[in-house]
């Protein structure tokens, strides 16, 4: 029986929908709003640019870039965990990437929209039942009238996984039901290091089919699960600290994470079990800060 890793993290991620156009074609055209004709045929990579809200969260994005031949262009990016500003942070990178459309030889109305579809493994809109959430331009009284520029698409992937496997009740989505759409979601929800059996319906879609070859684990060197085990460690350390901060400070997030990694290091370097370095390298602290602890 083959065994798989979750699509979710930095490495599988990237290999997945950074490596293989069709698959992030596909991916784009089942969670974005197109017509037929605003569907995407070709692709290419643009270099990936990561902007932090927070560099103490440095390991919970991952993103893909690319530019359709029409010149739209498209930010994929998988957020392992909510922060207040991620929004904004969405916001000002899909808006640096429209402006930088702009060259001296360039006038505006040649300007391409710029699409920003944001995978999230968290719950944050929690007054909304939807998991889908569109945000664009549109007139307030007269929602036909839009300025098409930026597309701003963010899915919440548990709410997504609870209404699937029944764990709430299904309601009608803000987005037609399309079969790629609940394909690709359920790929990214229901596949990992426990899935026993993979459901008929994401073997039978040649497309996801090749996604979870992708993820197979033995399709990978031991390098490579080396850096696939790091990025998960790296994720539960800045829960630990983020979930420690939260209930210790309450307010002050960013202060709060800063002294609950103090706090960690100040103990581990009590117990005399780890060098200076190490500590450091598993808080993000600077030696100099744990030497004077």
């Amino acid at each position: 029986m083959a065994k798989y890793l979750d699509p979710k993290a930095d490495l599988t991620f990237k290999k997945i929908f950074g490596e293989h156009p069709e698959l992030v074609i596909s991916l784009l055209n089942a969670l974005l709003r197109f017509s037929e004709e605003q569907r995407i045929t070709e692709i290419e990579y643009l270099p990936a640019e990561l902007t932090l809200d927070n560099p103490m969260r440095k390991n919970s994005i991952v993103d893909v870039r690319c530019k359709a031949t029409d010149g739209r262009q498209f930010i994929v990016e998988m957020q392992m965990e909510w922060t207040t500003a991620f929004k904004q942070r969405v916001l000002f990178n899909a808006s640096k990437a429209y402006v930088r459309q702009l060259k001296k030889s360039k006038k505006y109305h040649l300007l391409q929209p710029v699409y920003s579809l944001s995978l999230v493994n968290d719950v944050f809109e929690n007054d909304i039942e939807d998991f889908y959430h569109y945000y664009r331009l549109v007139h307030e009284e007269h929602t036909e009238k839009v300025i098409d520029g930026l597309h701003l698409v963010f899915v919440e992937l548990p709410k997504f996984f609870a209404e699937q496997s029944g764990k709430a009740e299904r309601k009608p989505h803000n987005i037609s039901e399309k079969k790629m759409q609940v394909l690709w979601l359920r790929f990214l929800t229901e596949i990992g290091e426990d899935t026993k059996e993979v459901p008929a319906e994401l073997i039978e879609n040649a497309e996801v089919k090749q996604a979870l070859e992708i993820v197979e684990e033995s399709a990978y060197t031991d390098e490579e699960l080396a850096q696939y085990d790091k990025f998960w460690d790296a994720i539960r350390v800045e829960q630990a600290f983020v979930d420690e901060a939260e209930i210790r400070y309450g307010i002050g997030l960013k202060k709060g994470v800063k002294d609950a990694k103090l706090d960690t290091a100040r103990k581990l370097k009590a117990m005399n079990v780890m060098t200076i370095e190490q500590i450091a390298e598993a808080t993000g602290l600077k030696v100099k800060e744990i030497e004077t602890l």
